[in-house]
């Protein structure tokens, strides 16, 4: 029983701490960072951030493409702070560590996907 209450303080403060890495990097693009947590309104904020227009949020609502879509919007966004390829691929596979390090890490917005 004590285990069960310690996973769920620890799962509790791990999604506190990703919503709060969330916010800065909207923060730090210059968005409000209160945005992140209003669903729809969130993602067409984001893709402000990566420089694309709001009808790419229906392409996310195809099954199968959305994949693709998600995956040029994340390697949009780590262009955005000015990261590579590399970063890229661990905010796919290791999302919620790469966004901790976007978040509070030294990373600065240089433009709607680096430019």
């Amino acid at each position: 029983m004590i285990i069960s209450i310690l996973l769920i303080l620890i799962t509790i403060a791990l999604v506190v701490l990703e919503f709060i890495a969330w916010w800065k990097i909207y923060v730090k693009a210059g968005k409000p960072g209160w945005a992140f947590i209003v669903p729809i309104y969130g993602t067409l904020v984001l893709l402000e951030i990566v420089g694309k227009p709001w009808w790419w949020l229906l392409l996310f609502l195809i099954p199968g493409l959305n994949l693709i879509w998600i995956i040029w919007m994340i390697n949009l966004l780590s262009k955005s702070f000015g990261k590579d390829v590399g970063f890229t691929l661990g905010l796919i596979f290791l999302g919620p560590i790469f966004i901790l390090i976007l978040g509070f890490g030294s990373a600065k917005y240089v433009g709607a996907a680096g430019k």
